[in-house]
């Protein structure tokens, strides 16, 4: 059985940083891609930033130059250090894994709230 288990969130004030994490457990799979959405409130899910095995990076333009998405695949573990928050990065954080046994499947943490106010 797959489990993600997300920590890191919370209320910061604007100009700070957070890191969050997300650990896969479970056995008999490889991990594909990795990424992190965010969700806020009365808009859709969006992509945050992704990283496949070999560590390209994707970042969407609203997080490009203050987010960092990086993995270690020795612990089968996401991060997203998230520097110079703006209010508007305030949302719900999930995580997203494809799991990959005789196919891929994609999971999702459970979520974790951001808040960036003074």
């Amino acid at each position: 059985q797959v489990q993600l288990v997300e920590s890191g969130g919370g209320l910061v004030q604007p100009g700070g940083s957070l890191t969050l994490s997300c650990a896969v457990s479970g056995s008999g799979f490889s991990i594909g891609v990795m990424g992190w959405y965010r969700q806020a409130p009365g808009k859709q899910r969006e992509l945050v930033a992704s990283i496949p095995r070999d560590g390209r990076t994707n970042y969407a333009d609203s997080v490009k130059g203050r987010f960092t998405i990086s993995r270690d695949n020795a612990k089968n573990t996401v991060y997203l250090q998230m520097n110079s928050l703006k209010p508007e990065d305030t949302a719900v954080y999930y995580c997203n894994v494809g799991v990959r046994r005789l196919g891929t499947v994609w999971h999702w943490g459970q979520g974790t709230q951001v808040t960036v106010s003074s």
